[in-house]
This record gives structure tokens, sequence and C-alpha cells, in this order.
């Protein structure tokens, strides 16, 4: 397929659309239940888990490093210690499972095996097989999964192979905006997409004190403004950094080509706001409270 017309911002609509069904299950009753049968039932520890059992047993450095945004003495609480209650092939599996159960309750059965998830599936894997695996080790140990036969699975695991890809290309590129992970939710936060304060302290492990501090080290940068909005010069900062985002992951997007990026963020749409209509995500999730 041609890749002269694919539009800047392609790349990144269609990668929204995916993520959005695919974070679905972070939020679902089915992922506690499913983790809770192979002995994990402490919620912060069905996190950490999920997202990092691809890479195997691995120590709370290598977590910490790849989530990023997350305190590493939380990271420590649970990790490795969750591998000794449930290894990381039946966390993955029980995984699965949550996924399977979450999309079946938010779509039904009807939407699952429709036309539309077939062809968003194969135009999802289709993307994914331009992903690199240099210097992005969530998407690597991902991509390391074997493809569910099942079309709402595989499209489901085409869209975490995607997410992954420029989740890591992000972290390079808050890194070079000088960004730590608490400033880099502070400032997501603050384009009114974001996190609210009281989920990312919750789930992150961050105190508010944290928080305001990191805001007050983003002001003295002279990125905020006294009310703990963006100004002109924090604006910029992060149009810049979602721009890098953009260059980092075009690859997947360029090799499925314009066509076939429209294509599945139409469907793949579809899919999304219907999860969205079916309370996949908490209300309060987003915001600045």
């Amino acid at each position: 397929m041609t890749t002269t017309a694919l539009e800047p911002r392609a790349g990144r609509h269609c990668h929204t659309v995916l993520n959005s069904l695919h974070a679905t299950h972070y939020f679902s009753p089915d992922l506690g239940r499913e983790l809770g049968t192979v002995g994990v039932t402490d919620p912060r520890a069905v996190n950490f888990a999920v997202r990092a059992a691809a890479f195997g047993a691995v120590g709370a450095g290598a977590v910490t490093a790849a989530f990023y945004n997350y305190k590493h003495e939380l990271v420590a609480r649970y990790v490795p210690k969750v591998w000794e209650t449930a290894a990381p092939a039946q966390v993955l599996a029980a995984r699965l499972r949550a996924v399977d159960a979450t999309l079946r309750r938010l779509l039904g059965d009807e939407a699952l095996a429709s036309a539309e998830m077939a062809e968003a599936a194969r135009l999802a894997l289709r993307a994914a097989e331009a992903c690199s695996r240099a210097a992005r080790p969530l998407y690597s140990a991902h991509a390391d999964l074997p493809v569910p036969e099942e079309p709402h699975l595989a499209y489901w695991h085409a869209a975490t192979l995607l997410r992954e890809h420029r989740g890591d290309g992000h972290l390079a590129a808050l890194m070079s905006a000088g960004l730590d992970g608490l400033e880099a939710m502070v400032t997501h936060t603050a384009t009114g997409k974001g996190m609210s304060p009281r989920w990312v302290c919750a789930t992150r492990g961050w105190s508010r004190e944290e928080w305001n501090a990191a805001s007050e080290r983003l002001r003295e940068r002279g990125l905020l403004d006294d009310s703990g909005d963006l100004n002109e010069q924090g604006v910029a900062l992060r149009r810049e950094i979602e721009e890098e985002t953009d260059r980092l992951d075009r690859a997947p997007y360029a090799h499925l080509g314009p066509q076939g990026v429209a294509r599945l963020a139409e469907v793949g749409g579809l899919f999304a706001r219907a999860a969205l209509g079916a309370g996949a995500f908490p209300a309060d999730l987003i915001g600045k409270g």
C-alpha cells in the first residue's frame, strides 16, 4: 500500500481508537475475578502482574523502568512476590479469559462474531507487522506471545501490540523532554485528557504531596500556570512530545497505508464507542479532581 498520503496524525487517531478497547479490561471486574482463580487478589498486584507477565518472572526494577510513571516503592511491594503466587503463564491465560469475558459483556456475541471484527483483527495485525522491537521492551515482550485464534481476541492482541509499541516510543519522547514519570502524568492531566490526580495517586503510588511537588517543579520550569494548567510553553512541550511520539510510531500505520488506517479507525471506533456506552470506564477517571 502507498504511504505518501498518510496524514501526520492518522496513526495517533487510530491508536487512540484501538487503545480505548484494549484498556477496557483494566477496569473490568472480570480481570479481578480471573486473576483470583490463580490466587492473585490484590488489585495492585493484579495490575502489575497482567501487564508485566509477558516479560516472565522479572523483578521490580524492570517493571518500574518499563511502566515509567509508577513509584518504584509501590512496584517493589508486589513484584517479584506476585510470581510466587502465580506463574507468568498462568497470569497471561487468566488475562486472556478476562478479556474474552469483558468484550462479550460490553459488545455482545454478535459483534464479536461479525465481519467487522474479523476485518479489524486483520487490519490491526497487518499494521503490527511493521512494529520494531528495538528499545521497545513492553512491545517486544508481547510480540513473543501467540496470536489468539478468535477474531475478537486477535484484535485485542494486535491492539495491545500497537499500544505498547507507541507507549515505549512515548517514554523515549518524555525522557528527551526531561519529564520524569510523575511530571509526565501531571502535564498529561493538565491537558484535560489524562487521569485525574486522585486516580494517579491511587494507582501509581504517589502521594498528593508528591503530586504538588511535581507541579511546583513544572511551574519553576515555566510549563504550568498558578492554577495548574499548562501555559503556552507547556502546551508547546506536550505538542512536541506527541509529535515525536507520532514520528517514532509511524511505521505500523505507514505499512498499513492511509486507506487501511482509515478503515481500521472506522471499524475500531464502532467497537470502542459501544464499549464506552456500556460503561467500560469509571465516570471520574479523567479530570483534574
